[in-house]
């Protein structure tokens, strides 16, 4: 036995040993900003006096480690540490005690934690950290940001004190979202703009209590363009959105990917989320208010940014609460829109105005090639919006009535700066001209519709306040979250024409599908509107837009789709509708040869899968709440509902050739 113990002992001779050393901080889940102090902390649990000690940092979950520091005197067991302007969020510590070979190196590793530039609240515009990959965790959480005068304003934010990461996504795809509710009240997560089962879309239906996580799977179908996430709680999406509840979604797809277009994240492709936001004399924020005097881009006030000499691409997101911005560069500078909310355009658009209604996303290229040393500001031109916009002089097409505190706010009616550029020098192997294509959309013809609806706006009450403040209805009702409005066959091809008969434009958003705007008050859309959309701006005062949009891959009788006003104060106010999109109800899809079968469905207790291979299979409740989750080789598995009430609920399979929901009922 000796023997056998002194051979297992010469064999690991020399080779790092876990667990001699505690790492006590950090530990990981973290987050920090680049130049902070960070105070690294370890302790021996199995003293050894035989070398100084290493300090390694890993910005790729340790598959590579550069030395912080090394040579510690062995007595020593703290360093502080500035962290680098390095921006990741799969960083990690190593401690080591860097031994001879005639001995053993002992070591201890931190946990994955975050690094974020130090710029969110003033100055140098922030740059969103990026998420990506099969299972991606976010974390909705309370945090606090000094945006004026040093002060602290409290604030939401997903994995971070204010907004949230970006997630990057690739067209064909399974994707897990884990998505964590560490707030203390309730709140939902919505996909804005992604075409995804209505299970997976994050509506008001779909609540995430206090404490709870939602992990929906879906498969990614859309095309590449910018997309977002936010909360979508009744009557609590503004308060939620404005305390900085928002990130975005960039999804890649091979026809993008062909294209010579600026896509280096944070260098030459730069998300730019604008919000204009209200605060209190203490500094806090305020939702439903007409004081929105402070602009916010990504988080900063007064943002500046350095950008290379060459074609460069912005995805604009509208984030505010409900001011529209006219966007355009100083002098007049020419730029090329090349994609709307959901997708390229067949070409890109010149363009030295840009009219982006809240909840809308475009991307843009500019070319800075002969302005390197200068500087250049990205403007809103609001003193050039038509009355009857929320932003412009006067947000009423009437000469009566008024919103509270409009007419006091500096921004209304004024051009005011979003983003100050100063242009660098050009990057290595940079893009330096505008395609002329970029691929083919084709609008859906109106020859085969199935289905034309008609939406009106209208206040609640007549008159020029009620005109012009709400609250506001559809075709009459407020919203009911247990009325349904639609009940829309599945793959029907619709003309939904809607008609706003109030004293101010609103922007009309519609979950599940991507659109195609057929005209706007009779009028053809320009080319920059004639790609695929998701929110709309309707004209005041009768104005119309009438669209046509497919629904299909998706249907559920019980949990519905939205559609509303994306002026969230309006949303809140009950301007919302749902529809449902009902189809075959069997439980049998077929993707790439998968061939599921659920059996029986309706079921009182035992329920059989079979055809499964290889799966991971989970049930979930409506509301999203993981019930039951089974990793299973096998070819067929058996589930007894017995413990859950009646009512319906939801398997998510995950096999090597697809993630799909499956829809069944306990009787």
């Amino acid at each position: 036995m000796k023997k056998y113990l002194i051979v297992v002992c010469l064999i690991i001779l020399g080779t790092p040993v876990f667990g001699h050393v505690d790492l006590l901080s950090p530990k990981g889940t973290e987050t920090y900003s680049v130049g902070t102090v960070l105070s690294i902390n370890w302790e021996e649990t199995i003293p050894h006096s035989i070398q100084n000690w290493d300090i390694l940092f890993s910005v790729d979950d340790g598959q590579t480690w550069d030395t912080i520091q090394a040579d510690i005197d062995v007595a020593t067991f703290h360093y502080e540490w500035t962290v680098p302007n390095t921006i990741t969020n799969r960083a990690k510590i190593q401690v080591v005690q860097d031994n001879d070979e005639s001995y053993m190196d002992y070591y201890g590793i931190s946990g994955i934690f975050t690094i974020l530039p130090d710029s969110l609240g003033q100055g140098k515009l922030f740059i969103p950290s990026v998420l990506s990959g099969e299972e991606i965790n976010l974390s909705f959480q309370k945090g606090q940001v000094a945006f004026l005068d040093g002060i602290m304003t409290n604030t939401y934010g997903y994995n971070q004190d204010y907004l949230g990461p970006t997630l990057i996504l690739n067209k064909g795809d399974a994707v897990r979202l884990n998505v964590t509710n560490n707030l203390s009240e309730t709140t939902t997560v919505h996909w804005h703009g992604m075409h995804v089962s209505p299970e997976n879309d994050g509506g008001p239906h779909t609540p995430i209590k206090a404490g709870e996580t939602w992990s929906p799977s879906f498969t990614v179908l859309d095309n590449a363009a910018t997309y977002w996430y936010h909360p979508h709680l009744h009557e609590h999406t503004e308060e939620q959105v404005t305390k900085g509840g928002a990130g975005f979604i960039i999804v890649k797809d091979q026809e993008e990917t062909q294209l010579e277009l600026p896509r280096t994240y944070g260098v030459d492709d730069i998300p730019i989320v604008i919000q204009s936001r209200a605060f209190d004399s203490n500094k806090q924020l305020l939702s439903n208010t007409a004081a929105d005097d402070v602009i916010l881009t990504n988080g900063t006030l007064d943002a500046f940014f350095d950008i290379p000499a060459q074609v460069v691409r912005f995805r604009l997101l509208n984030g505010s609460t409900e001011r529209v911005y006219n966007l355009g560069f100083e002098d007049n500078l020419n730029f090329f829109q090349i994609a709307s909310d959901g997708g390229l355009l067949n070409a890109p658009v010149s363009l030295t105005r840009l009219q982006l209604a809240p909840g809308e996303r475009v991307e843009i290229l500019v070319d800075l090639s002969t302005h390197q040393g200068q500087s250049i500001n990205l403007i809103s031109f609001s003193s050039e919006l038509p009355s009857g916009t929320y932003g412009a002089s006067n947000p009423s097409v009437m000469p009566m009535g008024s919103i509270a505190g409009y007419n006091n706010n500096p921004l209304n009616g004024s051009d005011f700066t979003i983003l100050q550029l100063n242009i660098a020098a050009s990057t290595t192997n940079p893009i330096t001209s505008i395609p002329v294509t970029l691929i083919n959309n084709t609008p859906y013809s109106q020859n085969n519709i199935n289905t034309s609806r008609s939406l009106t706006f209208q206040p609640a009450q007549m008159g020029p306040n009620g005109m012009l403040n709400g609250p506001f209805v559809i075709n009459g009702a407020g919203f009911n979250q247990e009325v349904v409005n639609y009940e829309i066959p599945l793959n029907n091809l619709e003309i939904w024409e809607l008609r706003n008969q109030t004293a101010i434009a609103h922007p009309f958003h519609i979950h599940d599908v991507q659109f195609y705007i057929l005209d706007i008050n009779g009028q053809t859309p320009p080319p920059n509107m004639q790609g695929r959309k998701d929110v709309v701006l309707v004209p005041p005062m009768n104005g119309t837009v009438r669209f046509i949009a497919k629904f299909d891959d998706f249907a559920n009788k019980e949990v519905p789709y939205m559609y509303h006003c994306h002026m969230l104060s309006h949303e809140d106010d009950g301007m919302m509708g749902q529809f449902i999109v009902f189809g075959n109800t069997t439980s049998t899809i077929e993707e790439e040869k998968d061939l599921i079968y659920i059996y029986p469905n309706p079921t009182a207790d035992n329920i059989q899968l079979t055809g499964l291979s290889p799966a991971i299979i989970e049930l979930y409740s409506t509301s999203g709440h993981l019930l039951e989750r089974r990793e299973s080789a096998n070819i067929e598995e058996q589930f007894s509902l017995n413990k859950y009430a009646a009512g319906v609920y939801y398997f998510n399979i995950m096999t090597q050739k697809s993630s799909r929901a499956y829809k069944i009922v306990k009787e």
